[in-house]
């Protein structure tokens, strides 16, 4: 061998061996536990569709996680709890959270217990192997009145005790309202986290949601470091297409700090990092996340 082709081939050898050093020590450095996943109802429509197609397109492209947004008549998308487990697991998917809004009318205040819908919501959550059943959303009733506030928060914690019966935890995502509506002088996301035990409710981040309100992810963060155990992954840009001043695009295009987020989620213990994109400027669903999962991995998530 020709000494430049020698000194040429060795040069690449332990540039190599440098990348692969460099992308081992990334991958021993992430923490336990850690996961990345998608957010369903970034391809509503195609899981609509064809659920099991679009499953395995997501599979195929990567994803080992999914968040569903669709339980209905104790259904998965059309799925039975031990039917959908089974569509997962032949996947190579797992489902670590889920999102189903609990209502006043889960919870019958003259027995002081859940009805039977909700802890059917549980109990399935618990089939599908889920570590935190997450509610998106608090009914406009309960957040007329600061008292009446209170009072449900409790529910929440009591939510969460009935999780914990399953090895779960009870958990919160919120949207813009929590930070710009005020009661008794107060914010209603400090209220929220003010009144719920970390150890019963886990709360979900909505970075891009919060824009709407007027609040910004790395501010809410450094004043509850470590209250965050799941974080949705959402870039905002100018528009209206998500029912307010931003809509969500691809990861990194638009104003939020998006990695800069979730380092700071992952330094104050954020595990689940979940992808959510609901706007896509003409690009195909499905190709966005494919996209965004590309950004995700550069990013070492």
């Amino acid at each position: 061998m020709q000494r430049r082709t020698f000194l040429r081939s060795t040069t690449l050898t332990a540039a190599g061996s440098v990348f692969l050093s460099k992308n081992l020590l990334a991958l021993a450095e992430r923490p336990k536990g850690e996961l990345t996943g998608i957010q369903l109802f970034s391809v509503r429509d195609d899981m609509r569709k064809d659920p099991l197609g679009t499953l395995k397109a997501l599979a195929d492209m990567g994803y080992t996680h999914v968040e569903h947004a669709n339980y209905i008549d104790r259904k998965f998308y059309g799925f039975p709890a031990k039917e959908f487990r089974k569509v997962l697991d032949d996947l190579g998917l797992k489902m670590p959270s889920g999102h189903t809004v609990m209502t006043a009318k889960h919870w019958e205040e003259a027995n002081k217990d859940f009805t039977d819908a909700w802890k059917w919501t549980v109990e399935d959550a618990a089939v599908m192997g889920q570590q935190i059943v997450i509610s998106p959303w608090l009914e406009e009733e309960k957040r007329k009145n600061y008292d009446d506030l209170l009072r449900y928060l409790e529910v929440f914690n009591k939510s969460g005790e009935l999780c914990n019966k399953s090895g779960m935890r009870f958990g919160y995502h919120n949207h813009d309202f929590e930070f710009s509506q005020s009661l008794n002088g107060q914010q209603l996301f400090d209220i929220i986290l003010g009144h719920t035990d970390p150890k019963l409710v886990a709360q979900q981040l909505d970075m891009g949601n919060m824009y709407n309100g007027g609040a910004k992810a790395l501010d809410i963060m450094k004043k509850y470091p470590g209250r965050f155990t799941s974080m949705h992954v959402k870039d905002e840009i100018l528009g209206k297409a998500d029912g307010g001043k931003y809509e969500s695009a691809i990861l990194g295009t638009g104003i939020v700090p998006v990695k800069e987020v979730i380092d700071l989620g992952r330094k104050y213990g954020t595990q689940h990092f979940i992808i959510e994109q609901e706007s896509y400027q003409g690009m195909q669903p499905l190709a966005a996340m494919k996209d965004d999962l590309a950004i995700m991995k550069k990013w070492g998530y």
